[in-house]
């Protein structure tokens, strides 16, 4: 699924970039199954998948290493429904929040939306740290590496600026 495109948009529909990541259990079939639920909500549309990366875990950093990409979809929801369907996927795969940035089945994360900038007590819009994480970045430079970020600057720039060491592309991110 990684690379492709799945379907092409849907008039009304707007560009939306999700984060997902796993280090728990089987960590490429959490994605796939995750990009697979995605794809069968109503509003949704999987357009493109960046492949995907090892990389190391960032913040609580003793535990498993992850797997990384970015999904870009085509949506119809208001940005808060399109987050309400990540958490929704995250607990349908069991993921339990019992320690910030600790071991996760399946982390979902709305990173962009529409390039709009939204500020909301529990929505934030970008996502406030992407610009500096390279395991955000790196998936989404195979996306769209032009794209500005608002409030930071083009996507290739910013990934020019963090530390790439890390970040491993899985050359086979098929199996």
């Amino acid at each position: 699924m990684t690379g492709r495109t799945r379907r092409g948009p849907v008039p009304g529909q707007v560009k939306a970039y999700i984060g997902l990541g796993s280090n728990m259990g089987d960590k490429k079939r959490n994605l796939r199954v995750a990009l697979e639920m995605l794809q069968g909500v109503s509003g949704i549309t999987l357009l493109r998948v960046a492949p995907f990366y090892r990389t190391d875990p960032v913040g609580y950093t003793d535990q498993d290493w992850f797997i990384n990409t970015v999904a870009e979809v085509g949506t119809t929801l208001p940005p808060r429904e399109l987050l309400a369907t990540c958490l929704e996927v995250e607990n349908c795969l069991g993921r339990v929040r019992s320690l910030r940035w600790g071991p996760r089945v399946i982390d979902l994360d709305l990173l962009l939306y529409d390039g709009r900038v939204i500020v909301e007590p529990d929505l934030q819009v970008p996502h406030p740290r992407m610009h500096e994480r390279a395991f955000v970045l790196v998936p989404l430079a195979d996306l769209v590496p032009d794209f500005v970020i608002p409030g930071r600057g083009r996507v290739r720039e910013l990934l020019a600026g963090v530390d790439r060491k890390g970040v491993e592309h899985l050359e086979d991110d098929k199996d």
